[in-house]
């Protein structure tokens, strides 16, 4: 019930989102490395994402919900809701 408002919510949100990251160097880099390469996320990769992800919960409120504890497991909710393809690379 959460994931599926979460996830109305960035979708909703999307351009606006797109257009904030575009300032952050790697946002999406950090966010597509799961669902591109399959390899998990460093401690210090979550670190800096959900740096990234604070900033952009001032533009989208919703988005706080990404930077409480156990982040990581919705953040695989967050990069497939960004992610622009049709299909995943590894499958």
């Amino acid at each position: 019930m959460i994931r599926l408002f979460v996830r109305r919510q960035i979708v909703k949100n999307r351009a606006l989102i797109f257009q904030e990251s575009r300032h952050m160097s790697d946002l999406m880099r950090l966010l597509m490395k799961r669902r591109n390469t399959g390899v998990e996320w460093t401690e210090e990769e979550i670190n800096r994402l959900k740096s990234h992800v604070k900033h952009l919960s001032l533009y989208v409120p919703v988005l706080v919900v990404f930077v409480l504890p156990f982040v990581s497991l919705l953040l695989p909710v967050l990069a497939e809701t960004l992610d622009r393809r049709e299909k995943r690379r590894i499958d």
